[in-house]
């Protein structure tokens, strides 16, 4: 179990900046309460790594009583290390789950493997008596999700901060959704994160990267953006709308 003594982490540069964000974003969708229990997904990456350590931190430092367990999800297509994850999980002194994802090649894909790693989280979350799944989508993630399904799928919307299921039973929360990937790239140097070997070999996903390079393009003559697309989402005017 974390406790307040035995988990602080020093606040400074990136990770001050990156607490500091992570906190806004809490309290702005009021993503945690006392008593929640949070089901973490941590994939093996950075990010997910990234959100395990900054909750724990936060754990730590606000007068908020809440719950951590940290979900893994193993399947034979995402190459991790789990034996090093494990140790890390054991190394933060937090409570974890290991899951197993099995599907056949013919049905791989981003779509199909997300639906059932939800579904595995959601089962996990009911076994476990949590009330909130955790998911480590940032800021990038969010603005090329809005535009991949604007330009591929025809309509308007994106992955929301915080979302409640089931008639409320269950919350999915984003709390990096104010954090830009470059951001966790840099806090991630900082934590000095095992090697878990991470890569996914459908990863970069060809209409998710063709995003990616017409917002790199765009931030030439525009730095503000990836936060002008993310601020759209809160300023729409119906009038002008169809």
């Amino acid at each position: 179990m974390i406790t307040k003594e035995k988990y602080r982490i020093r606040l400074k540069g990136i990770i001050k900046y990156t607490y500091k964000k992570i906190g806004r974003a809490i309290n702005d969708y009021q993503m945690i309460s006392c008593n929640d229990r949070l089901l973490i997904a941590v994939s093996g990456g950075i990010d997910s790594l990234c959100l395990l350590n900054l909750l724990i931190s936060r754990k730590a430092r606000v007068p908020i009583d809440f719950n951590i367990i940290a979900c893994f999800i193993e399947t034979d297509f995402i190459k991790v290390n789990k034996e090093i994850l494990i140790e890390y999980f054991k190394e933060l002194k937090v409570e974890y789950v290991i899951k197993r994802l099995t599907l056949k090649e013919a049905q791989l894909d981003c779509f199909w493997c997300s639906w059932n790693r939800r579904k595995i989280l959601f089962e996990t979350a009911r076994d476990f008596n949590c009330n909130k799944v955790v998911l480590g989508h940032n800021m990038d993630d969010i603005i090329e999700t809005t535009l991949l399904n604007f330009f591929f799928n025809g309509e308007i919307s994106t992955m929301k901060p915080k979302i409640e299921l089931f008639g409320g039973k269950l919350i999915i929360i984003r709390p990096l959704c104010y954090i830009e990937k470059k951001d966790l790239i840099s806090l991630a140097s900082k934590f000095n994160f095992p090697d878990t070997q991470y890569e996914c070999r459908y990863g970069k996903n060809s209409q998710r990267q063709m995003v990616r390079e017409i917002i790199k393009s765009v931030y030439r003559v525009c730095p503000s953006v990836k936060k002008n697309i993310f601020r759209s989402l809160y300023r729409i005017k119906k009038d002008y709308l169809l």
